[in-house]
């Protein structure tokens, strides 16, 4: 078993950055599993298979992400009872946590494999890239159970404090995936399929090794495979706070399919730049995101601890963290954006201009992104999440899609520059409404012991 990051005492930045670091390298590395993709297809095939896997990213994150809500409520059950000491929670939990992340996979593949291509049309994906983002969409859902298993496994080994192990399988995994892209795609000639294929195989090795590393667990946490059931007690909390975190981060991803249907509007070329340039600045917001989980486990421990005073210090914290390191890595990946571009469309100069017009309103603000994230993960951890729900779907979702349906239609702003500016404003919007919340909540709660 490896060392377990302590959340309940001991100075908390140095803790918080040690716990926080490897999650930024697993998420930069489960990125590249898409990047790999990207890479490979728009170097050997181009980039009408880069656009098609591009405009696959949206829809398949709206299907995805409230499962992995769930997954959210799974990691937040364990940090509460591992921080009140209660045990027998812990092993129910651990023991729902395995069926409810293979249910939520058979659903995913079964949903996904028979709506792909109705997605992708009501989306307005172009004929030109339709056939083959649908044949990315249907294969990628074919083994998405494995996705559900690392995700859901995962969590569970972050809320134990245990954040060396997802890099280490990852690691493992995202090897395979690169390697496997290229021998489908530039040896066997597979195209979209290959990269889809890579994925699914590079997950599939990603689920048996997080598996295999709770059950060699020796503490509450450890998974014993004929123990599995669904317990009521573990699965009502779970799914009370991870169905509202779920909920929340499909209609996110609604807004960002609707933002997808605008981007599709401009063509294929067009296409292909936003692709590229929202797979880049996907290594910011991974990173970012990364002190969102950090505020879920530590706030959960403390909060089933009670100890109030490290709860507002690991949110203070995690907002200065994600400042600094927002400002500083959106800056640099503009500043970098010409070069890392040229990676990905190697046949277009005006689809690479596309690119940098998405990189310079998106990635420069992005630090917003992070604090509003951060204050969503505290509530979470807290064991609110019908709030943040709440003022994201209002704040996020329904300013951006009000966006698109009243400025955007207007001809003089029917622009990509006007569809970019939404994201920046609803994230500051939106973290100025989550922060309030955060310090209601939080006093409502200390003042009741």
């Amino acid at each position: 078993m490896r060392t377990n990051q302590p959340m309940l005492d001991g100075p908390l930045f140095p803790g918080i950055v040690r716990y926080t670091v490897p999650i930024i390298l697993t998420s930069l590395l489960q990125l590249l599993f898409n990047a790999a993709d990207l890479v490979v297809v728009g170097q050997f095939c181009g980039s009408l298979s880069l656009a098609a896997v591009g405009a696959t990213g949206a829809i398949t994150n709206l299907m995805v992400n409230f499962f992995i809500g769930l997954s959210v409520g799974a990691g937040v059950t364990v940090a509460h009872s591992l921080g009140s000491r209660e045990d027998g929670m812990v092993f129910r939990t651990v023991h729902t946590t395995l069926p409810v992340s293979i249910l939520s996979g058979a659903a995913l593949t079964v949903f996904g494999v028979a709506f792909s291509r109705t997605f992708l049309r009501m989306m307005g994906t172009p004929d030109t890239v339709l056939p083959l983002s649908a044949v990315y969409m249907e294969i990628y859902f074919g083994g998405i159970t494995f996705t559900m298993i690392y995700n859901f496994c995962a969590a569970i080994l972050r809320a134990a404090g245990d954040t060396k192990s997802p890099l280490i399988f990852l690691s493992i995994a995202g090897v395979v995936n690169v390697i496997l892209n290229v021998v489908f795609v530039r040896f066997f000639n597979m195209n979209v399929a290959g990269v889809a294929l890579a994925t699914v195989i590079s997950q599939a090795i990603s689920a048996v090794l997080v598996v295999q590393e709770l059950m060699r667990r020796k503490d509450a946490c450890k998974l014993t495979l004929s123990k599995m059931r669904i317990y009521a007690a573990p699965l009502k909390k779970m799914i009370l706070i991870g169905m509202p975190a779920g909920i929340q981060g499909s209609l996110f991803s609604i807004s960002n399919v609707l933002i997808q249907s605008s981007v599709n509007s401009f063509g294929d070329i067009f296409m292909s730049g936003n692709a590229a340039a929202a797979n880049l600045e996907g290594f910011v917001y991974v990173s970012l995101n990364a002190f969102q989980q950090t505020a879920v486990n530590f706030i959960g421990q403390n909060t089933g601890a009670r100890q109030w005073d490290r709860i507002r210090k690991t949110l203070w914290i995690c907002l200065g963290c994600v400042t600094v390191l927002g400002l500083t890595l959106g800056s640099a990946m503009y500043a970098a954006g010409p070069t890392l571009l040229s990676i990905y469309i190697t046949d277009s100069p005006e689809a690479m201009a596309y690119g940098m017009v998405r990189l310079g309103y998106i990635c420069l603000p992005y630090f917003l992104c992070g604090l509003m994230d951060v204050t969503t993960g505290a509530l979470r951890g807290l064991g609110s999440s019908f709030i943040p729900m709440l003022i994201c779907v209002l704040g996020v979702c329904g300013l951006r899609i009000g966006w698109i349906y009243t400025i955007f239609q207007v001809p003089a702003f029917h622009t990509p520059s006007c569809l970019y500016l939404s994201y920046a404003i609803s994230w500051a919007v939106t973290f100025l409404c989550e922060l309030a919340a955060m310090l209601h909540v939080f006093r409502k709660m200390t003042r009741n012991e």
